[in-house]
């Protein structure tokens, strides 16, 4: 067998929501859409939910769910009753995704977490989410310095500042940087636009993402679908704030800061979350939210306080500066937790980013994939490894679906990944 074949491949399952978990190595999984800012009283209750009813491993992905593992077929309804006391708004259907500090950010243009509440009344209202696949999602970006352009979505609004006015930029299939622009549109005829554009995947079957018919027959069929709401169709403005990072600390616009700490490879315990959230109490916070990229933002903090809390929050062992060598490395579960997986990705992480510390940066992505379905990252990264039966595939400037260029034992995984890593950054990136 090449190199080539162990890695084809794999359909993603679909979202496992709190009523539809999904089996994994470790038990069922759900997810968790949080929308708003989460009370630190209901986190920690979630916390505890997670411990009784699963084996107390609390997640945050790339696009900012909550995941709860460990549960099972006899625990999984109790904690989806347990949720349900706590007050903790989540979305249901399509995800609708926003700025993690919609509402709250200093630079918004406009408060996409109100476009997305509309959006969601929307389609709760129509039978669009019912013929739409579940992958199917919506970006919208507020036009803050915490963006979502690096989410990928089927349709994609952003907040821009014209002349004339503000108006919200229309993209399908991709993130900021690879969606097919379709132009603007008024902030009153946003909701219109999504729905005309996800009405062009619904007639094209449960299957279709926006991708694929960008593929398969063009941008015209999404720009005429959209075409009588456009007010203008000139090339996007550059953004002039850049910023993306969630972690660190973010200045609100009541005065108050949030600080945002990730999770080392995404995911935690419970009782180490529940001391983060003593410690933000302490520091005065008056919620947290989930954010893009693993992190979750602690809002409500004064300058003085936020310094206290990073300094609690390092010593539990979270992220708390952007150049932490473990935020550059990304993993999916791995084996046992995850059954189709033939590497442990999860145990090796931490070993990967110890090795490859002194050569990675922010423009230096490991993605470590227990197999070939890539779910932690579907994107191309730096360097890409696929568990295989055979070993460790590697990948260079790829995602798990291209052909890797060499296999290596396991065992030998974290100093390989140094010595490639290392003539990866001498190269400019390239093997």
């Amino acid at each position: 067998m090449t190199a080539a074949a162990l890695t084809l491949p794999q359909p993603r399952g679909a979202c496992p929501g709190l009523s539809a978990p999904m089996a994994t190595g470790d038990g069922l999984l759900v997810r968790l859409q949080p929308i708003g800012t989460i009370a630190l009283d209901g986190f920690a209750a979630l916390c505890a939910a997670a411990r009784q009813h699963g084996n107390g491993i609390i997640e945050v992905t790339s696009r900012g769910s909550i995941q709860i593992r460990g549960l099972s077929a006899a625990s999984a309804p109790r904690f989806a009753a347990a949720v349900a006391t706590l007050g903790i708004a989540a979305g249901d259907g399509i995800p609708v995704l926003i700025n993690p500090l919609a509402g709250l950010d200093a630079e918004d243009i406009i408060d996409a977490g109100a476009l997305a509440a509309d959006l969601r009344l929307a389609l709760a209202q129509n039978s669009l989410t019912q013929r739409l696949s579940a992958k199917v999602s919506v970006a919208i970006d507020g036009g803050g310095a915490l963006n979502v352009d690096r989410v990928a979505a089927d349709v994609r609004l952003r907040a821009e500042v014209l002349q004339n006015g503000i108006v919200v930029r229309i993209g399908v299939g991709g993130d900021h940087g690879t969606a097919s622009d379709l132009g603007a549109v008024s902030p009153n005829d946003g909701i219109a636009a999504v729905t005309h554009l996800l009405e062009v995947l619904a007639q094209r079957g449960r299957g279709a993402r926006a991708r694929d018919v960008l593929a398969a027959e063009g941008i015209a069929v999404f720009r005429s679908a959209v075409a009588d709401l456009l007010v203008v169709s000139a090339p996007p403005r550059l953004r002039g704030n850049e910023r993306q990072e969630p972690i660190g600390l973010h200045r609100l616009r009541d005065g108050t800061f949030a600080y945002g700490i990730g999770l080392a490879f995404g995911h935690a315990d419970t009782t180490a979350l529940q001391r983060l959230t003593d410690a933000a109490k302490a520091a005065g916070a008056r919620g947290m939210r989930a954010a893009p990229g693993r992190a979750l933002m602690i809002v409500g903090l004064t300058r003085q306080t936020a310094d206290s809390f990073a300094a609690a929050a390092e010593a539990l062992g979270f992220i708390v500066h952007a150049d932490d060598p473990r935020r550059h490395v990304v993993a999916c579960a791995g084996a046992p937790i995850c059954a189709s997986a033939d590497i442990a990705a999860r145990a090796l992480a931490p070993q990967i980013a110890a090795a490859a510390a002194p050569h990675l940066d922010g423009s230096f992505k490991i993605h470590i994939s227990g197999c070939a379905k890539g779910c932690a990252h579907p994107a191309p990264a730096t360097l890409t490894v696929v568990g295989t039966p055979a070993g460790c595939a590697l990948i260079s400037n790829g995602s798990t679906r291209d052909a890797p260029f060499k296999i290596v034992a396991t065992i030998e995984l974290p100093d390989a990944i140094a010595s490639i890593a290392r003539d990866l950054k001498q190269k400019g990136g390239h093997v």
